[in-house]
């Protein structure tokens, strides 16, 4: 069992605890409250409850007598207080594993009740100190981890003056990242961006695993370095206040809120246009293939064989297996890879710029009060690479998460075209073909994505995506060069 030991100097520093258990605490957790009376319980899960409503005036009232207060929040809260418990079973009755099942157990004098409660609890214990208290946590290495990570944020907070500022979940993503707001009275918002060092996964090839050779991001210095590229070449992307390159954590503008869809979902067809523009001018720029940030410097990779290849054999590992019930043959693999490396070959003329990766709805922000190409915010490119300019924009306008219809489709290919014919020589012909390796290329990915994070990290939801994502591989297979692919498709039973 480990420990994380913390002294509370006063009620404001029992309120930050709370606010900072929050953005660590996940649905499955049960964190009991130990202690005398006054020491600060109380105060800490009202400060726990009103942080993860994002609601300071939140009535939190005292589950005394009713043994447990529910809340309906972004991850569901049970507040329990078990001093009038007469009886474990009782436990049952007031619905704590069901509670626990989908949501977070806040529980009070856990001593009434402790063969009841879970072993992997987490168990915070109060004691006074002067007009402070000390607070000793304990529990499962994972939790105290994601308990240690939030604390360390904070830490990175207070060492840049923002100590007392609010801290409110504002989201997550298919990565291991995560955003807050950090609010501050009268000062505008701003982003905090949590991305620890990945930890590296299986070796797969060569001595390296998944992420080294995809080229994904494994730390926070590609985003600050194409950060800089992007706006120091007149394109809008996030400034960054603060940094901590070793710990993953950045403090970041706030674009704003805005998205390129409609209340509904739906794609605003002026917006999606914009952004097209947008993606034309940044690829008609020069490559900077290193970035310097002072003491290190960032090379940004190609967009190589290695790894299209290692993205399309998501196909074969994650959706085959799930859509067959069973793995591909060995056949099925070397004849798979034989087509792409004919279509990677194709592309040895293609035009390379740097591709942002995943240009598409969630990662574009609309901001309607400025002008030119400040009216399209860009985040999410710390994946960038060197490779087929043609992938961005098939990554737009086949949009991942929203169906893109072939009119819209069609138009913002027209007008990338046309706006890359006015900036200089254009290989149109070469570019829609390209369009379609690319798109194949990334759908062939995302089929495979959308399974493993079903699989692998509990994360069902995005397979709602599949059907689209196999629309948009019918269109990118209709083209003369893609036929070996598609006869490939059909021969696996995956058309």
């Amino acid at each position: 069992m480990q420990v994380i030991e913390l002294t509370l100097q006063n009620e404001a520093a029992t309120i930050e605890l709370g606010e900072d258990l929050a953005l660590a605490l996940k649905a499955g957790d049960c964190l009991a409250l130990s202690g005398d009376l006054g020491a600060g319980k109380s105060t800490l899960a009202r400060a726990f409850l009103r942080a993860l409503a994002d609601d300071e005036a939140l009535e939190v009232p005292s589950p005394t007598f009713t043994l447990v207060q529910s809340y309906d929040l972004r991850i569901p809260v049970s507040h329990f207080d078990l001093y009038r418990l007469a009886d474990v079973s009782e436990l049952d009755e007031l619905g704590f594993d069901e509670a626990l099942s989908d949501g977070i157990c806040l529980v009070e004098w856990p001593e009434n009740a402790l063969a009841a409660l879970p072993k992997s609890r987490l168990t915070a214990t109060f004691s006074h100190l002067g007009d402070g208290r000390t607070v000793t946590i304990t529990g499962e290495a994972g939790a105290l981890a994601r308990i240690e990570r939030s604390l360390a944020i904070r830490t990175f907070l207070r060492q840049r003056e923002y100590g007392h500022a609010r801290r409110r979940h504002l989201s997550g993503d298919a990565s291991a990242r995560a955003y807050e707001r950090i609010l501050v009275p009268t000062e505008p918002v701003r982003i905090l961006m949590d991305s620890a060092r990945h930890k590296p996964g299986p070796i797969l090839q060569d001595g390296k695993y998944y992420q080294q050779l995809a080229h994904l991001a494994e730390d926070v210095i590609p985003f600050v370095a194409i950060d800089r590229d992007i706006r120091e070449k007149g394109f809008c992307a996030p400034d960054i206040y603060e940094s901590d390159l070793d710990t993953g954590i950045l403090l970041i503008e706030d674009l704003g809120s805005d998205g390129i869809l409609d209340a509904d979902g739906q794609p605003i067809t002026e917006r999606y246009l914009e952004s097209v523009r947008v993606l034309a001018h940044l690829h008609a720029q020069p490559v900077t293939r290193n970035i310097s940030l002072g003491s290190v410097t960032h090379h940004i990779a190609d967009f190589d064989r290695t790894a299209m290849k290692i993205e399309t054999s998501l196909l074969l590992d994650w959706y085959l297996p799930w859509k067959r019930g069973e793995k591909a043959s060995d056949a099925e693999r070397h004849d798979y890879f034989a087509v792409w490396d004919q279509l990677i070959d194709l592309m040895a003329s293609s035009e390379k710029k740097l591709l942002l990766r995943d240009f598409h709805s969630p990662n574009i922000i609309w901001r309607g009060d400025c002008s030119g190409f400040d009216r399209i915010g860009i985040i999410d490119f710390q994946d960038s690479m060197i490779g087929p300019t043609a992938y961005d924009v098939a990554s737009i306008s086949q949009d991942a998460r929203v169906t893109i219809e072939p009119d819209l489709r069609d138009a913002m290919l027209s007008l990338y075209c046309a706006e890359r014919n006015v900036l200089g020589a254009f290989d149109e012909t070469t570019f829609r073909r390209d369009w379609h390796l690319m798109s194949a290329q990334r759908n062939c990915k995302l089929a495979g994505i959308w399974v493993r994070l079903m699989q692998r990290d509990g994360k069902p939801f995005y397979m709602k995506h599949m059907p689209r994502t196999f629309s948009y591989l019918e269109v990118a297979l209709q083209h003369e060069a893609l036929a070996p692919l598609r006869d490939w498709c059909i021969k696996a039973g995956i058309l």
